[in-house]
């Protein structure tokens, strides 16, 4: 049964901006206010991958508001300080740009590798990959077919994402039902069918991410369904992007609370030169939002000293006072 949308994107640590001390005060959480903070872009998005590329974060979401995830077209917003966000128009087109598929534009993410950007994207339940020369687009279908069609594995085939580690190496993580991994060709568009791994966690659902931070992979995924208030945001850890994966006592890390209902479908960043992270979710629209009609919103993600991921409060924003890192 089709359980929601997504998608998300790699982690990629850059020069370029970084928030000020005041958005990270060590590991301490403001106490809820009850008064969720306005969402980060206007009007029904869903499923936001968050990057950073130079001195710019990026966020790819999934347009919202049509019964049945209906949509046919990718935007993408710019932002120099995580709070002002630029709409850069459609970057891909299902009826314009693809011979596959027309409809249900869902869950992106973009990976960036040599000088070209790869835009990994949903669409009719399969998963296709464009490439641009530039982070804002336009992106061209860069297979004329999904990368991974519908029927290649258990689950739906949906809500990729591309983790790029430190070696040059990159994987794609994807899966509705099931979370399957594997290492992409140095091409970024193909890889050995064969290699394909099931790592699917207890509570998985969809919306897998990845992130490393000191060492340690972060593998996080949405659970429930969309349109379930109870939808939420999972992690567990390993030493290998491949895992195994532990997933510790302290979950989820993000869920619902008071006005705030259905977050979860994130995607994560890290500030640059920083141990600052900021993570990106959608949630129900405030007020009378559903499954089908849901908004971005950006949070401090925090850890504590063992490395485990605090709770996110869902009423803390992003700090409004950026600063650019020092040379």
């Amino acid at each position: 049964m089709r359980i929601s949308l997504s998608k998300r994107l790699p982690l990629l640590a850059l020069c370029g901006l970084a928030l000020s001390a005041s958005m990270v005060n060590s590991n301490a959480v403001p106490l809820d206010n009850h008064e969720p903070p306005p969402p980060a872009l206007p009007g029904p998005t869903a499923d936001p991958n968050i990057a950073v590329f130079g001195d710019t974060y990026y966020i790819y979401p999934t347009t919202d508001g049509t019964e049945g995830w209906a949509a046919t077209s990718f935007s993408v917003w710019s932002s120099k300080d995580l709070v002002n966000w630029k709409n850069g128009g459609v970057i891909l087109d299902l009826p314009r740009d693809l011979t596959w598929a027309k409809s249900r534009a869902w869950a992106p993410t973009i990976a960036h590798k040599g000088d070209k950007y790869y835009f990994y994207f949903c669409a009719d339940a399969n998963i296709g990959v464009g490439v641009a020369d530039q982070p804002e687009g336009p992106f061209h279908d860069a297979l004329g077919k999904p990368l991974l069609a519908r029927g290649a594995h258990r689950g739906q085939m949906i809500d990729p994402m591309v983790f790029i580690d430190d070696d040059g190496a990159a994987y794609l993580y994807f899966g509705q039902g099931h979370c399957y991994v594997v290492k992409l060709n140095d091409d970024m568009i193909s890889f050995d069918p064969a290699q394909v791994q099931d790592i699917t966690p207890p509570g998985y659902n969809e919306g897998s991410f990845l992130i490393k931070r000191q060492g340690t992979y972060y593998l996080m995924w949405s659970e429930f369904d969309t349109r379930d208030p109870r939808y939420s945001v999972a992690y567990a850890t390993s030493k290998s992007p491949l895992g195994p994966f532990v997933k510790p006592a302290n979950n989820p890390i993000l869920k619902q609370s008071g006005a705030v209902k259905g977050a979860g479908h994130h995607s994560v960043v890290q500030i640059p030169g920083r141990d600052e992270w900021v993570i990106a979710y959608h949630r129900f629209i405030i007020p009378d939002g559903n499954g089908y009609n849901r908004e971005t919103c950006l949070s401090p993600m925090r850890f504590d000293a063992e490395g485990n991921i605090l709770p996110v409060n869902v009423f803390e924003p992003v700090s409004e006072k950026p600063v650019m890192n020092e040379k």
